[in-house]
């Protein structure tokens, strides 16, 4: 059965989380480096079967966009150009690093584990704006 595949998009380090294949549950999935997000892309589509994806959006708390917004246009349009048929869904990531920290926090991970540059904090956010979408939709 084929997933739904999140983004949560960084300048550097992007966080990616995907559906179970019953699209109940969403759980982190890796984090990769910006300059390698549409390589990555392209060979998870090619293993896994993906029926959408759902990038998280920048927008300040009056729904208007942030610094970080342009960056995520601009992937978005790379995203279209290179996967015409793929369906992509935004979906407001506000609070998202935050909720994945106080999950963090809640799991008891430490000081260190949080701060590591492994991109926990991008996985959980994307799993946080992967669950919004299937509770939304």
């Amino acid at each position: 059965m084929p997933r739904v595949l999140a983004i949560d998009y960084g300048t550097k380090r992007v966080g990616l989380a995907v559906t179970d294949p019953l699209k109940i549950i969403a759980s982190p999935l890796e984090m990769v480096h910006s300059k390698d997000l549409i390589l990555y892309l392209s060979e998870y589509f090619t293993k896994e079967e993906v029926e959408a994806v759902v990038c998280g959006y920048p927008t300040n708390e009056e729904g208007e966009a942030t610094d970080a917004t342009r960056h995520v246009d601009a992937f978005i349009n790379l995203f279209r150009k290179k996967f015409p048929t793929m369906p992509l869904h935004l979906q407001d990531e506000s609070f998202s690093s935050q909720e994945a920290m106080q999950a963090m926090i809640h799991s008891g991970s430490n000081r260190k584990q949080r701060n590591k540059k492994s991109g926990n904090i991008d996985k959980i956010s994307a799993a946080i704006i992967l669950q919004q979408f299937l509770e939304e939709n």
